[in-house]
């Protein structure tokens, strides 16, 4: 049995992790004495070739869609940085967009971390780094002025801060059940505008069903439903839209449904023998490549259709589990399946997770988590927020990260230590945030460059889609 400290033992801790880490040194940017080019490059390996043009197209967008599709840099930067010694799984990609909406296995709307590809041990001040460097670059993207920038980022900090104060207050099974509802976050808005939003978020989540999208994906032909192929986001991997290459064997169908029933008979001795007799319930139907996000694209990632004797869907995606890019940078025990990595990490770190999340193994080697494709989940159109409404998503996104910190790791009261109850941590982070947004900057330049000399390949999703035009 393991002894637990005291929380003076573990308040001093914190105060320890000081002298490791000064909270003034949060600020620093790391080693950014790197070519952003070749860490893309090396990123986008192992990829579906086809598709890795349509990754670089997205990033393409903005400085802002390229860092949400570039956290390999990021992840190398920091590694150069000093850090408190207070490891457990992080999110690894906390920035803003990969923050949302969705409803529990109970029904309940709730707000937290929604994507967990990059969930590995690493030092928890990195996940509140790519927050803090999400909303500057954010900021810049919709024009809002320095000064508000700065404000929006501290309140993100401050909150974070705040909530882990109390936070360290809480037992262990406080922790584990806290959750941030949607009834919490309208008693927590400090505008009639924030209230307004998340109301309206809620009334977008309720439509946002399996059964809201079936006749939106798939149309039905004597009572067999089949996926819509929509290149090149969405399309059969043996079908004549494919993007996946003959080296795939995707065209030989007996084989390649013969090794997905292999894997789906894996995935499902990952999940509770209550889910198995559920799924039971249903018969697949249709399976499609799905093209999702920014910072996934070119991964394997498929989208299965089932139909229960009602004729009621489920689709479950089937999404890649590749190598952690914090994993990469911050040495830990390698897992011994990418995809337990990603449905451990997330189960960790959310307050309530997908009842059907499990993994499996895939052909050549290729690990694979499964999930609901979509269950009233919602995200932020962050372009359409005021520079107020920004600030208050800010708050909420700082307090849904000191949850799942404080949750995955059972460190709330050394993290609080270490924080202090002055505004040093959030002066140093909001700082840190200006500074990287504007490397961020730089290396968007670089990566444009290269994409304009032709040293590497972007294609948008409207330039692909004409391909397949007639």
């Amino acid at each position: 049995m393991a002894t637990v400290q005291t929380i003076a033992e573990r308040q001093e801790a914190g105060r320890q992790a000081r002298q490791r880490a000064a909270r003034s040194q949060n600020a620093v940017t790391g080693n950014v004495d790197r070519d952003p080019v070749q860490l893309l490059r090396e990123n986008s390996t192992g990829r579906v070739e086809a598709l890795v043009p349509l990754r670089y197209g997205r990033m393409s967008v903005s400085p802002f869609t390229f860092f949400r599709g570039s956290a390999i840099l990021q992840a190398h930067d920091l590694a150069a940085t000093e850090n408190t010694g207070i490891t457990f799984p992080i999110c690894g990609d906390a920035h803003l967009m990969n923050f949302g909406g969705f409803a529990t296995p109970e029904r309940q709307l709730v707000f937290d971390l929604n994507d967990f590809d990059e969930v590995a041990p690493g030092p928890w001040e990195w996940d509140i780094k790519r927050l803090a460097a999400s909303l500057a670059i954010a900021g810049e993207h919709m024009g809002v002025e320095r000064s508000s920038i700065k404000d929006i980022v501290a309140t993100a900090m401050q909150e974070y801060c705040d909530r882990m104060h109390r936070y360290a207050e809480c037992s262990a099974m406080e922790l584990w059940h806290e959750i941030v509802t949607f009834e919490r976050m309208l008693e927590a808005a400090a505008t009639s505008e924030g209230r307004q939003l998340i109301n309206r978020a809620m009334a977008k989540a309720a439509g946002r069903t399996h059964e809201g999208i079936l006749g939106k994906m798939a149309e039905e032909h004597d009572g067999h439903w089949t996926i819509r192929d929509a290149p090149p986001a969405l399309f059969h991997p043996g079908g004549p839209n494919s993007l996946l290459g003959e080296e795939q064997k995707w065209s030989n169908t007996d084989e390649w449904k013969g090794k997905l029933a292999t894997a789906f008979d894996s995935y499902l001795q990952t999940i509770a023998p209550d889910r198995r007799l559920l799924i039971a319930q249903f018969e697949l139907q249709d399976t499609a490549f799905k093209v999702v996000g920014v910072g996934s694209v070119g991964t394997f990632c498929l989208v299965m259709l089932f139909i229960d004797s009602h004729g009621k869907p489920l689709f479950l995606q089937v999404k890649e589990a590749r190598q952690s890019v914090i994993a990469r940078y911050f040495e830990a025990d390698a897992p011994a399946h990418e995809g337990e990595r990603v449905v451990t990490g997330q189960r960790l770190l959310q307050a309530a997770s997908d009842s059907f999340l499990g993994w499996t193994s895939g052909p050549a080697g290729r690990f694979f988590y499964f999930r609901q494709l979509r269950d009233m989940k919602i995200s932020a159109e962050v372009e359409r927020m005021s520079p107020t409404i920004l600030q208050g998503y800010a708050r909420i996104c700082g307090w849904a990260l000191a949850r799942a910190h404080a949750k995955a790791g059972g460190k709330a009261v050394e993290i609080a230590a270490y924080l202090g109850n002055g505004g040093r941590f959030a002066e140093a982070l909001t700082q840190y945030a200006l500074a990287y947004a504007v490397q961020n900057n730089k290396d968007y330049d670089v990566f444009m460059r290269a994409c304009r000399s032709g040293k590497l390949e972007a294609r948008s999703d409207e330039d692909m889609a004409a391909d397949f035009r007639v």
